[in-house]
């Protein structure tokens, strides 16, 4: 092709206008890589970077690659800065088509196109205004990846970590006095309340224990009781003579000779 493409934003044959990448021979439709190409057309590399990322297409890994590697060829071979790089263009052009067969009803047979194309991504440095309005967005977010997230995690920990200590750190030196005063009255307080309750628990333990013994005195007392009732009991039952003894046999071996004696008189 003699002439620039014209969504190269070059118009003039020979004017180079960023940093191009090419992947060849890829297998996969012009027009679905076209579909892809639309979505990051225009952006930062960093934002194109992560709507590839997240794009449920297959030919998105693809282009995704061609993207890092004009990223790379801007950064070692034209020395510029990864982070001012837009894509400046992005364009398929159809590749060769490979023509392959399939037998059909009655002796006949189709055609199946396995079709390819060439993927091209050109980044180009973007403006000082677009550059400044960038990082002052960056900055109202919180970090270099805009959106209130830094590029990495160290980044963020960073972040935070000075973010939480400017809102802890005292603005004086009475303020910090003050601090200091009052920390160490919820200390005494906190103190006082936990002697409080130590002293409480002792004394609930004292009168259970307490209770615990009376229960047992008078458990004691108890049992000694029935004992000794069951003792006096036995002994009562051992001095009763009992129905049918020996003693009750003489008494009315006795009563029955005097009665004989009365009778023979």
């Amino acid at each position: 092709m003699t002439g620039p493409k014209l969504n190269e934003k070059s118009f003039v044959v020979g004017e180079r206008s960023g940093t191009k990448a090419t992947a060849r021979y890829v297998r996969a439709s012009a027009s679905k890589a076209r579909v892809v190409l639309d979505l990051i057309r225009g952006l930062d590399v960093v934002s194109a970077d992560q709507v590839l990322q997240f794009t449920d297409r297959h030919i998105a890994r693809d282009v995704r690659k061609v993207l890092a590697s004009a990223v790379a060829n801007a950064v070692n071979n034209d020395a510029q800065d990864a982070e001012e790089l837009f894509v400046v263009a992005c364009f398929a052009d159809e590749g060769p088509t490979l023509k392959r067969f399939r037998p059909r009803a009655r002796g006949r047979a189709s055609r199946i196109n396995k079709r390819s194309c060439h993927i091209t991504v050109i980044v180009a440095r973007m403006s000082d205004d677009r550059i400044a309005v960038i990082q002052a967005r960056q900055e109202r977010a919180g970090g270099a990846a805009g959106r209130g997230r830094p590029q990495t995690s160290a980044a963020s920990r960073r972040a935070r970590v000075e973010r939480s200590r400017k809102k802890t750190e005292p603005a004086s030196a009475a303020e910090a006095a003050a601090i200091d005063e009052a920390t160490a009255e919820a200390a005494d307080e906190q103190d006082v309340v936990d002697t409080t309750a130590e002293l409480a628990a002792d004394v609930e333990t004292e009168v259970a224990e307490t209770e615990v013994a009376e229960t047992e005195t008078e458990a004691t007392d108890v049992a000694e009781t029935e004992v000794a009732e069951e003792a006096v009991e036995e002994s009562e039952d051992v001095n009763t003579p009992a129905e049918g003894s020996a003693s009750d046999e003489a008494e009315a071996s006795r009563v029955e000779s005097e009665a004989d004696d009365e009778g023979a008189v």
